[in-house]
């Protein structure tokens, strides 16, 4: 079968590619070759399936800053497709959108099926063929490029690679010449098994940092929840992206240093709690918070500190004042392991950056060669990054192909 444009994998990427490179070139024969039954099966369960398809972050320095790999790469290309084109691409195609005040933009209608519409929408309006169940099993180089799935031959001017951490895919690519990086889970959640945070499943702290004692890894802030197998949230997820390959080499051990204060240090915590004493003796440390934790943390954090429920400020002693504000500022949890965040799973790993121009998302080891999203060892934080790299990456592909 002839076309064009192949585009092997129908997700996020794929389809911007492909509705993209229509809108440019209606003249061109595009097709779209999926393994799965489903096309856009990520964007369907996104964002708890309400999609979070990017983030209110409209400079492109500081945009790049949340890919802990692809940051230096995706600087240029964040200068010619970034968060504001997102926006302004899917509202000019009828989407209504919202923003969080964490910065984290959602289609109004709260349903991940709007952004699959848009994209189906468009993909019918400009006769773009797309096959699901399309295994591919080998793919030639050559003045065409050949692509062979199990029951049918595809042949194409350009083909373009979309497929996120597709292990078929990455050995297709090696066996042209890429290089590729052996990926790692990213975006996990950590196991921690303790008896400070035993029971209080589903408490959240708004704001808290997390660092990583045998780590040079710089803290991570964010809102914090505790599960019933240890921590997650923003703060631990971002972590763990920047750390991915870092907690890989050490078996996912280490030990978290928890700042439930992150406006305070040690000293200033103990410097208040001094305060208290004086201000108010006669009030219990239990019923008495000043910090405004969260009830259930703060009367086992107090607990921990060998602190009677019954005491009041002012019969604190220096040692029991030292170790509540040790575990309201520095307090150390083992991590023993991952979890799996939500149906969501990021890789850190792919295709070797030095491989990539980025002025075209093209290969510079094959001439007509595309490869956007996650199938480049690129990957971000959550929030709507991830999406946002494979919008930019499948925008300057259309750009390069309409050149």
């Amino acid at each position: 079968m002839k076309y064009d444009i192949v585009i092997i994998g129908g997700g996020a990427a794929g389809f911007f590619s492909a509705v993209n490179i229509a809108e440019k070139n209606t003249d061109l024969k595009i097709c779209i070759l999926e393994k799965s039954t489903k096309v856009l099966a990520k964007v369907k369960i996104s964002g708890g399936g309400r999609c979070n398809f990017t983030h209110a972050c409209y400079i492109p320095k500081d945009l790049s800053k949340f890919y802990p790999r692809g940051e230096k790469e995706l600087l240029g290309p964040f200068h010619t497709f970034a968060s504001g084109d997102t926006v302004e691409w899917f509202e000019s195609r009828g989407v209504d959108f919202y923003t969080t005040d964490d910065g984290s933009i959602f289609p109004k209608s709260d349903d991940s099926q709007t952004i699959i519409d848009v994209f189906l929408n468009l993909a019918k309006k400009y006769e773009i063929d797309i096959y699901t169940g399309q295994e591919v099993v080998e793919i030639t180089a050559g003045e065409i490029w050949k692509t062979r799935t199990k029951n049918k031959m595809f042949t194409s001017n350009k083909l373009v690679i979309t497929t996120g951490s597709s292990k078929n895919i990455w050995e297709q690519l090696s066996n042209l010449g890429h290089d590729i990086i052996a990926p790692v889970p990213s975006l996990f959640t950590f196991k921690i098994k303790d008896k400070r945070i035993d029971g209080l499943m589903g408490v959240v702290v708004e704001n808290a940092t997390v660092s990583l004692k045998y780590s040079k890894l710089p803290e991570q802030s964010g809102p914090l929840l505790i599960t019933h197998w240890g921590m997650s949230g923003p703060a631990v997820l971002k972590m763990s992206s920047f750390g991915a390959r870092e907690m890989f080499d050490k078996s996912y051990q280490n030990t978290a240093i928890i700042n439930w204060l992150p406006e305070h240090s040690l000293d200033s915590v103990s410097d208040a709690i001094a305060d208290l004493r004086e201000d108010s003796p006669k009030k219990q440390v239990l019923k008495h918070n000043p910090f405004s934790l969260p009830t259930r943390l703060w009367k086992s954090l107090i607990s921990y500190s060998e602190i009677s429920e019954k005491l009041n400020w002012a019969d604190l002693n220096k040692k029991q004042i030292l170790k509540l504000s040790t575990e309201l500022t520095q307090g150390e949890f083992a991590v023993n392991g991952r979890t799996k965040f939500k149906e969501e799973f990021v890789t850190a790993g792919g295709v070797k950056l030095k491989e990539i121009d980025f002025k075209r998302f093209e290969s510079k080891l094959h001439k007509n060669l595309f490869i956007a999203g996650e199938a480049l060892d690129i990957d971000a934080v959550t929030g709507g990054f991830n999406f946002q790299n494979a919008w930019t990456g499948g925008w300057i592909i259309s750009e390069a192909i309409a050149k």
